[in-house]
């Protein structure tokens, strides 16, 4: 059983004492099965709209596109809104190794269950990936830190470094591999494929556990048996609850896809503004606090606009990209699947870049405000759509574009990314009010949600003849430029309320 507490001699580093590259060797543990788990994920993502889309014939699904768009953007808002349980699983129930543990398991078991050509085990399939990436996705990284001693052990940044690598290798190999095989075999052969991915990366975690550290085994704060009974009570007339709606739903016939999309894109919604209700009221924060969480909503409203944008890569630019751009290029042929590795490669080539250049316009007293690095990526996510109207206008009347066009679509997007992403990471933990420290990784999580629930209310209302079009692209890139520019504007009124933070 885990110790509830850690010892004052526990060691962070790997009992064997080897090392891999300099650093503790359970960071190639991590390494290798977060590569697998991306490389699984990320290979089925590219999949997953063209399945949904392609026509019975054709061995798919024959959805609409927007209704396909938006189950693909529900379900990318569901991954990052179950980090938040997943996070509290592990600090209250297993620890951070059973719970990666655990997460891999289902991930695996949903990839299969998405091999089965049935329509049934494909959406249970994917309810399975989102449960298991949650569980994933909100400890393997708390496990890279549980390596080092404390926060300035100096091969701490480098070793994250590492690891984040590893995501993209595995994102930049699964479309290639994949794609290619799903695309051009057979969809679930491709899908399966993705399972053995993920078991790999299974496989690896549980043989090389023994160089982790022992904090990734500690149950931070332990539920005690009220608590647990109680949660399992309100867990179990929740799900009695919606398990006799969807019956009587489905009995009587009127059940659609849209039942299941519709209660999933308000709640990610209304999640995130009930949580910042929540803490705005909390009277145990001061002025300060209470300043700093006001000034921290500016940014998560503008997270979640950026990620709206952001993550229709794998929906509506990867309809975009089979169906109206060119798969040929300087002699070479292939498949559309492969546009999705474009961004795991460009951020490769591009992160050691802004890396240091953050460093060097500090040296020079340059470096832009966290505000105007949020407003400039706003400013690139919303170029980015424009492109995309741009290229959806030259591919009028069936004229298939050259790959070009989403070359410099993902790469506009990935300098945005650059410029948001981790710096909304640190201004988060800056931010953060202490006694909301923890919490608010998996807050600045649900920004991710909110963005994508907004993208799939959107594409269910304005339906196939409207999603994908220039309009569309339109409207959303203006959406973003518009609020880039209002972020800048008013960036005075942002640094005030952040306080001594910058």
């Amino acid at each position: 059983m885990a110790s509830t507490t850690l010892d004052a001699g526990l060691k962070p580093a790997s009992p064997s004492g080897k090392t891999f590259l300099g650093h503790p060797r359970g960071l190639a543990t991590l390494f290798m099965s977060e590569m697998w788990e991306r490389f699984s994920y990320y290979g089925m993502r590219a999949l997953l709209v063209l399945y949904m889309t392609a026509s019975v014939a054709e061995g798919g699904l024959g959805m609409k596109a927007a209704v396909a768009a938006a189950v693909y953007s529900v379900y990318t808002a569901m991954v990052y809104l179950l980090a938040l349980p997943g996070g509290w699983i592990a600090d209250r129930f297993l620890g951070a190794r059973k719970t990666v543990a655990l997460g891999g398991a289902i991930i695996m078991i949903g990839h299969f269950l998405l091999a089965i050509p049935a329509g049934v085990s494909f959406f249970v399939g994917l309810a399975f990936i989102a449960v298991g990436s949650g569980l994933l996705k909100a400890n393997i990284s708390t496990m890279v830190g549980h390596l080092y001693d404390g926060p300035n052990d100096p091969r701490r940044d480098g070793g994250f470094t590492i690891f984040y690598m590893g995501i993209n290798l595995g994102a930049f190999a699964a479309p290639l591999v994949i794609g290619t095989v799903g695309q051009s075999v057979n969809w679930h052969l491709g899908f399966a494929l993705a399972g053995i991915g993920m078991a790999l990366g299974l496989g690896q975690f549980l043989l090389g556990s023994r160089h982790l550290s022992a904090k990734s085994d500690v149950v931070t704060s332990p539920i005690s048996a009220s608590e647990k009974s109680a949660i399992f009570k309100k867990a179990g007339l929740w799900l009695a609850a919606a398990t006799v709606f969807y019956a009587v739903v489905a009995l009587t016939g009127h059940f659609t896809i849209n039942w299941a999309i519709w209660p999933l894109s308000i709640a990610g919604i209304a999640i995130p503004v009930f949580v910042f209700a929540k803490v705005k009221r909390d009277k145990d924060l001061d002025a300060t606090e209470q300043s700093r969480m006001s000034g921290y909503i500016w940014f998560f409203v503008a997270a979640a606009v950026f990620w709206m944008i952001y993550d229709q890569s794998g929906s509506t630019l990867s309809i975009f990209a089979d169906e109206n751009t060119a798969s040929t290029l300087f002699g070479i042929d292939f498949p559309s699947t492969w546009f999705q590795s474009l961004n795991p490669l460009y951020i490769m080539a591009l992160a050691p870049v802004f890396a240091w250049m953050w460093v060097a316009l500090s040296r020079k007293a340059k470096n832009p405000s966290t505000t105007m690095k949020f407003a400039f990526g706003l400013l690139m996510i919303g170029a980015s759509f424009l492109v995309m109207m741009l290229a959806m206008g030259a591919a009028s009347g069936g004229t298939k574009v050259t790959p070009l066009w989403l070359a410099m679509v993902y790469l506009i997007q990935t300098v945005g990314e650059l410029t948001l992403s981790p710096v909304g990471l640190s201004v988060t933990t800056k931010l953060a009010p202490t006694k909301y420290a923890s919490q608010m990784m998996g807050v600045w999580f649900l920004a991710v949600t909110a963005g994508d629930c907004v993208a799939a209310i959107f594409q269910l209302v304005l339906g196939d003849d409207v999603v994908g079009s220039t309009g569309y692209f339109a409207f959303q890139g203006a959406m973003a430029i518009v609020a880039g520019v209002a972020l800048g504007l008013y960036r005075k009124k942002v640094v005030r309320l952040m306080g001594d933070v910058h």
